[in-house]
């Protein structure tokens, strides 16, 4: 079967309901064990959900949900998800999580991939989160959000890999022109994600950056093409995305752009520590 009809094959039993997805066991274990403690702070709980996209996808989907969200205003960042749904409810989705990344262990390589992909993700969601404030002026938590699960069609499909070996060989231009997106949608329906971030990536996979940049869309883009850490799936379509530093260099000047760079560079380390410690 032809990489492009595999990946169609997978979109289509994840609309079925067919998706199984592993995440990292030891950020949720590391969660639960936070949670534990009564006196753990808001934001710690916050930036350990944070360091695993499917974690993050999950928290705010179910705060979204009716029984969690009387109001029907929908939420959309992190944050407020934890503060939403408060620490027991939290305890029990992180073991949930931990059951089912047991039961699907990855190969050395599938670990490789998935972890170059966090590094890109985290760059992506930390830049996102900061050029939201600093450029297009759009809440920061609902940036970093989008950020962080903006790839996890990618996670799923790495994690694909032991049904259909040679899926993730050497040139894969199947991913980039079509896959991305329809795995992807497919996975951020499945999981619930928010409309408006869902349009946010939608726009990041079509590649069309609006100058100057004022949307969701426009912000996550931006970030993905200035993260310093390219996603490893484009990488193997060999066609990765050039650099923006250029036209954002034009847009906020120089000196806004290095002051931009050094600060995400903080906010990349704090996500990424979770996973490291």
């Amino acid at each position: 079967m032809e990489r492009y009809e595999i990946l169609k094959k997978i979109a289509v039993e994840i609309e079925r309901g067919e998706v199984s997805f592993p995440t990292s066991a030891v950020v949720a274990l590391r969660l639960k064990r936070a949670l534990d403690d009564p006196g753990c702070p808001l934001d710690h709980a916050a930036r350990l959900v944070q360091a695993e996209p499917l974690l993050a996808a999950k928290v705010v989907a179910v705060a979204n949900s009716t029984v969690c969200n009387r109001s029907g205003r929908p939420i959309t960042d992190v944050r407020t998800a934890v503060l939403r749904l408060g620490f027991r409810y939290l305890r029990a989705l992180a073991s949930a999580v931990v059951s089912r990344q047991l039961a699907a262990p990855a190969t050395a390589r599938d670990r490789e991939l998935a972890d170059r992909l966090w590094q890109h993700t985290a760059n992506v969601a930390a830049l996102a989160q900061v050029l939201a404030r600093r450029v297009t002026r759009l809440d920061p938590e609902t940036a970093l959000f989008a950020g962080i699960v903006h790839e996890v069609g990618a996670f799923y499909l790495i994690s694909r890999t032991r049904d259909h070996p040679g899926l993730l060989d050497e040139d894969f231009p199947a991913w980039s022109e079509s896959g991305e997106a329809e795995v992807g949608r497919a996975v951020l329906k499945a999981l619930a994600v928010p409309q408006p971030i869902i349009d946010a990536i939608e726009v990041c996979w079509q590649g069309f950056l609006a100058m100057p940049p004022t949307t969701l869309g426009d912000t996550l883009l931006l970030a993905d093409e200035l993260a310093p850490v390219e996603s490893p799936l484009r990488d193997l379509d060999g066609c990765p995305r050039e650099g923006m530093a250029a036209s954002i260099d034009l847009l906020v000047g120089e000196e806004t752009l290095r002051d931009i760079l050094r600060e995400s560079a903080a906010d990349v380390a704090s996500l990424t520590a979770a996973l490291q410690s």
